[in-house]
């Protein structure tokens, strides 16, 4: 039940709208009043970004706009995973650096910031537990965000040899300023929840019981507009959020690619795996 309502899962019938999400294995989709809530599921790894739901990530918000039965998005975490999204797969990391598998594209990667920046609809995220690297970079993407009180936000690109490439380089100071935005993305320090609320990263710090009844209890209020208004109103708050992408987002996406390469990251995946330390050498 959410807001008192229960959320039905997406119609399967021939013909219907929602076809389109019945490919998705890492992202579920469910339908109630206009509203289309998709929820990152990965549980096992805590909604991590593995290599499969990063594809669907770089689809699903084409397909979130296409959706004729919805108006208004929600974005959540699947509550079996404890986390909203605990971001990259260091399973995924560890098989790229061994040349077992590709790592994350600058097209795919590139194409899950603008898709999301280019959906009309208004998104409410609902952070319910820790939203991480790429998982931060979405959420904070979104219109207006709910967090629960026991969540937290982290860009810990840093911590294992990267660049905050993934858009948190655009979004941060867009919300914080440049000094905070810089503080957090060069430390990898995660933001609590009332902390976040305080110096404007989220919009609104609610109990984690009412979390996500509150972001579709907001949801209700949008669907309940006019919707071409709405729409075109966040399309143009949004044009300068889309220059920058297409500047400092191209620009950090390039180097968190060369920073893939390097001894230092290989080195933070190899020191997380062990469960160590890992000692940096500006490699």
């Amino acid at each position: 039940m959410i807001a008192g309502k229960t959320i039905q899962m997406a119609d399967h019938g021939p013909g219907s709208g929602t076809d389109r999400f019945d490919r998705y294995t890492r992202i579920r989709a469910s339908r109630a009043d206009g509203i289309l809530t998709l929820m990152l599921s990965n549980p096992k790894l805590r909604n991590a970004v593995d290599e499969q739901m990063h594809h669907e990530l770089a689809q699903i918000f084409v397909d979130a706009q296409e959706d004729d039965d919805s108006r208004v998005i929600v974005l959540t975490g699947d509550p079996d995973g404890n986390a909203f999204c605990a971001g990259g797969d260091i399973a995924w990391m560890k098989a790229s650096l061994e040349g077992k598998g590709k790592g994350p594209g600058v097209s795919e990667g590139r194409r899950i910031v603008t898709s999301l920046l280019d959906l009309e609809k208004p998104i409410v995220a609902a952070i319910n537990g820790p939203a991480v690297g790429l998982g931060a970079t979405i959420a904070l993407f979104c219109d207006v965000i709910f967090m629960g009180t026991t969540a937290q936000v982290a860009d810990p690109h840093v911590r294992v040899g990267l660049v905050a490439g993934d858009g948190g380089a655009v979004i941060w100071p867009q919300l914080v300023g440049y000094a905070r935005a810089k503080e957090y993305l060069m430390t990898g320090d995660a933001v609590p929840a009332a902390e976040a609320e305080r110096i404007g990263l989220v919009n609104y710090v609610v109990p984690d019981d009412v979390l996500q009844a509150e972001a579709h209890k907001f949801a209700s209020r949008l669907a309940a507009g006019a919707p071409q208004a709405i729409q075109h109103t966040k399309a143009a708050v949004n044009m300068e959020l889309k220059r920058l992408a297409a500047t400092v987002f191209d620009a950090s996406l390039a180097y968190e690619m060369i920073s893939f390469t390097k001894d230092d990251h290989r080195e933070a995946v190899t020191a997380f795996l062990e469960k160590r330390k890992p000692a940096f050498t500006g490699n």
